[in-house]
């Protein structure tokens, strides 16, 4: 059975929420500039149409699913994320604010890269930058194998080391350094932090794709 969906049209022929893709359709298609987007669910078209079509561009339709949710992840908090072309292939990561969707940093593209060092390094690069600014939000990530060597202070990849991936194993180097230095009970044996740091999983099912998402699956 095919799964309802609904669609959020910011500019068409009219405006709203529709529930059908013919009704969509009818105000969208052939309009310059159409705005339009399709939500899993009634509520999260409706709560979508009251934002900014740019907030939802280019996102999954489960974007911001979270705010529809009883139970919500911490806010404020940031969320981080990565995306790879291919294994091996050229991988990114960011963290955002959760609440806005804000990008607070991103690095990469770099070549020969994996899913989970882009993790691994998104989150390190996360808790680096609550350090650096004083704050102790949680830090959210969809990634579980990430989230295991943050805490084991090791980056356990077995990506092969290439001639072009060599910037990488810098980078995880500096990671692994870095966490060295630091724990997850708010101490650091540099004598440098002093604040908690709390990696958290981020509840796909229930908020559906992380506000970091680069929306390309």
């Amino acid at each position: 059975m095919t799964k309802q969906k609904y669609y959020a049209v910011w500019k068409g022929r009219r405006t709203g929420v529709f529930s059908t893709w013919e009704a969509c359709s009818a105000q969208v298609s052939g309009y310059p500039g159409a705005e339009y987007k399709s939500f899993d669910s009634l509520s999260a078209a409706e709560s979508a149409f009251k934002g900014e079509y740019a907030a939802f561009k280019g996102k999954p339709a489960s974007a911001g699913q979270w705010k529809m949710s009883l139970l919500k992840p911490e806010i404020p908090s940031i969320s981080v994320d990565a995306a790879c072309a291919g294994v091996p292939g050229p991988v990114e990561w960011r963290g955002v604010e959760t609440a806005t969707g804000k990008q607070l940093f991103k690095a990469g593209p770099y070549p020969d890269g994996t899913n989970n060092v882009g993790e691994f390094l998104a989150i390190v690069r996360g808790l680096a930058w609550l350090t650096e600014n004083q704050l102790n939000w949680p830090l959210y990530s969809d990634s579980e194998n990430a989230i295991l060597w943050v805490r084991a202070k090791k980056c356990r990849t077995k990506m092969e080391r290439t001639g072009r991936n060599a910037g990488l194993f810098e980078l995880i180097a500096e990671a692994e350094a870095w966490l060295s230095e630091h724990d997850f009970s708010g101490s650091s044996t540099a004598g440098k932090a002093k604040q908690p740091f709390r990696v958290l999983k981020w509840d796909t099912e229930m908020w559906g794709e992380n506000p970091a998402d680069f929306g390309r699956k």
